[in-house]
């Protein structure tokens, strides 16, 4: 019989972390936008729009932090996916969930387990990517 071992959950510490890192990065590329930091329940954590971030930005912040949490993958690696013929076209329509096929959102991993996700909306698809990689290269 092996032991498992436990993974430290993510924390709001944590999550301000990734929020603030985020929001660094957005700030320094002149982008207003929202972050969004889910534990590995997809409760929130922490969840900032700028002041000048419009106001789609967060909903499709917590959006991309959702679908990178359920699906345990970066939301810009799934976007074909969901593409006509893709393996998860109607995945959108088929649930009653919040999911978004943009980039943007990341799953958040300790010791190889997922604790967690970061979702950012409000610059192009591609920034938004990177402001979330930051930010988890800032939580490590």
């Amino acid at each position: 019989m092996s032991a498992t071992t436990a993974v430290a959950p993510l924390t709001t510490e944590d999550a301000e972390v990734l929020l603030g890192a985020a929001r660094e990065a957005a700030e320094a590329a002149g982008i207003a936008v929202s972050v969004t930091v889910l534990d590995a329940g997809g409760h929130p954590l922490a969840f900032r729009r700028d002041d000048r971030a419009v106001l789609i930005s967060g909903e499709t912040s917590t959006r991309k932090a959702f679908t990178a949490l359920q699906l345990n993958a970066p939301t810009a690696a799934l976007t074909d996916a969901v593409l006509p013929g893709g393996p998860f076209h109607t995945l959108p329509t088929a649930l009653d969930r919040p999911l978004l096929f943009i980039a943007g959102g990341l799953p958040v991993h300790r010791e190889g387990r997922l604790v967690g996700a970061i979702g950012v909306g409000g610059g192009a698809p591609d920034q938004d990517h990177e402001f979330a990689a930051t930010a988890l290269a800032a939580l490590i």
